[in-house]
């Protein structure tokens, strides 16, 4: 039997003729309220356990930008007995429900009916617990429908104004059109009038989208709720955001591909422990409207650099960078420095911290055997090799056992480890690893993962880096709009209409060192890795369009050092 035999048979369902084929998509949750089909449902029942209880009555109705489109409304036979309390409760008897369809027949309509419509409920939940449970005993899958429960939208918008939430009290404050009487259909156009009064409430609160409405009840109780109006005005574009104080200080820097919907997010579903500290402290938003998720990238981490916002963990953590140098003498060892000089020296960094720079640092004397004495020998020779020497893991001058000429092989063999020729050290690594585990040397097996895995990833950062560095000029473009770097870094950027929104003049291309083989400012570091990043994930949607070396990204293979989960 098709469902229009079922409607015509039962003749349960009036259907307005304005009612659309197929329902519309939402996968753009900025859409506009108006435009926007709610669903609301009201189901009444044996009782409240969707296991143990069955369905007597559904009733829906159909809306979108004020209309009714439709309605749906049908007893269901629950196949068992109905309570006295029920009945008096909502005056469906057993004899009303005899001849009724039972709810197997009613879904295949009740589910077009739904569509793709939001849905909508006064506690809600409890409508589809029953509509899941009675499609999971029929091998259907569960409702995947958006949904906005009126009770909670009401605890959220008018919670002061009202003794309760109960929907018959809410009908009787503010005169809805329809009120509640126990039948699911009244109750369903009742709950719709209620909606509309609440959606008017909600614009208060810049509630003008579909994911505004979503988020608003996670709102509820948000010490900070009044600034929510705010974010009325924030476009729906990628974007940087900035959390200001009252004296125009800069609390907070952040990206975002949606920046209305990214800010707002701030009072709901945001859980990070400063997030309250940052709300309280902010008096006003600013933002500046990018081309792009690429250029919202690179926008982000230059003003994180330029204001260091108390709340940004990025703008702590640039100051905690080092580098790993191998000295230029006639003995070179590791040291770990702050900055780089053009002293010789070679290298490897910055890296993330002084622990990290040490932990790449031991991983590479364990099977290249440096210097680790700190005293030139030359001016301050020892009547005792060093205690390395000693131990053998190390070949210092202190021991006398070698000279300047002979040392030079070890250190030259640092150097390539340095720049990137690093498979011998790590495959040496991962099978001295491998032989202390079998030995039940588990702590020293841990403690040389750990140091193998901060190689590892100082080579693969390094490697993302110079990849871009090579490729000198790059152009690519990408549905949405395109993109210049040089080595690198962001100098142009534009949308889809071709309109450059970046200037070179905002670059710090300039502090780029001419070769790739040099270290990176601190300040780069990051723009260039997230470049990358974003180059990485976006590989098969971006066009190459020139370039002056060519671009061949690394390969971002799983970490063979990084501990099993």
């Amino acid at each position: 039997m098709t469902n229009e035999h079922l409607f015509a048979l039962l003749g349960v369902v009036t259907l307005s003729p304005t009612l659309p084929a197929a329902q519309r998509s939402f996968d753009d949750l900025g859409a506009p309220l108006a435009g926007v089909t709610f669903c609301v449902i009201d189901l009444e029942t044996t009782g409240g356990s969707p296991n143990d209880d069955a369905i007597t009555e559904v009733g829906a109705v159909k809306l979108r930008g004020g209309e009714c489109l439709g309605t749906f409304q049908t007893l269901i036979d629950p196949g068992r007995s109905i309570p006295p309390l029920i009945t008096v409760l909502t005056g469906i008897t057993e004899s009303m429900v005899a001849p009724a369809p039972q709810i197997t027949e009613v879904l295949p309509a009740l589910l077009e009916f739904l569509g793709d419509a939001v849905l909508v409920g006064h506690n809600l939940r409890f409508d589809t617990s029953f509509l899941d449970a009675a499609l999971v005993r029929t091998d259907r899958p569960r409702l995947s429908n958006r949904r906005v429960d009126t009770a909670a939208l009401a605890r959220r918008l008018v919670r002061d104004d009202v003794p309760n939430c109960k929907l018959g009290t809410l009908a009787d404050r503010f005169r809805l059109a329809h009120q509640p009487s126990h039948r699911a259909l009244d109750d369903a156009l009742a709950t719709g009038d209620l909606l509309h009064v609440l959606l008017e409430r909600a614009a208060a609160f810049g509630v003008f989208g579909l994911d505004d409405l979503l988020g608003l009840p996670k709102m509820a109780n948000h010490a900070q709720a009044a600034k929510l109006g705010l974010t009325a005005d924030l476009p729906r574009r990628p974007g940087v955001y900035r959390f200001l104080d009252a004296a125009g200080r800069v609390l907070y820097v952040g990206k975002a591909t949606d920046l209305r919907s990214r800010v707002r997010s701030y009072f709901s579903s945001d859980s990070r422990r400063k997030i309250g500290g940052l709300l309280r402290e902010f008096a006003t938003i600013d933002i500046d409207v990018c081309a792009h998720a690429l250029e919202a990238g690179a926008r982000e981490v230059r003003q994180i650099q330029e204001h260091l916002p108390r709340y940004n963990r990025r703008s702590k953590t640039i100051s905690k960078y080092r580098f790993l140098k191998l000295t230029n003498e006639a003995f070179p060892r590791f040291s770990v420095v702050r900055d780089v000089r053009d002293d010789g020296a070679t290298y490897l960094g910055p890296l993330s911290s002084q622990r990290s720079a040490h932990r790449v640092a031991e991983a590479i004397e364990t099977v290249v055997p440096l210097r680790r004495c700190t005293k030139d020998p030359a001016k301050s020779p020892r009547s005792a090799p060093c205690a390395a020497a000693q131990l053998g893991i190390s070949t210092c001058p202190c021991s006398g056992a070698v000279s300047a000429e002979q040392y030079q092989p070890i250190a030259q063999a640092a150097r390539r480890v340095m720049r990137g020729d690093a498979e011998a050290v790590l495959d040496h690594l991962e099978a001295l690893m491998t032989s202390l585990a079998a030995a039940e040397r588990f702590e020293e097996a841990a403690d040389l993962r750990d140091r193998a895995g901060a190689l590892a990833e100082a080579l693969r950062r390094q490697a993302r880096v110079r990849s871009l560095r090579v490729a000198g000029r790059l152009v690519v473009s990408f549905d949405g709009g395109g993109a210049e770097l040089d080595r690198g870094v962001l100098v142009q950027a534009w949308g889809a209409d071709g309109v450059a929104a970046l200037g070179l003049d905002e670059s710090p291309v300039s502090d780029l060192p001419h070769s790739p083989d040099d270290p990176l400012p601190r300040h780069l570091v990051d723009e260039i890795l997230a470049n990358a990043a974003w180059l990485d994930r976006s590989a098969a949607r971006v066009r190459i369009e020139s370039s002056d070396q060519g671009l061949s990204l690394p390969s971002t293979r799983p970490d063979r050092f990084r501990p099993p989960c």
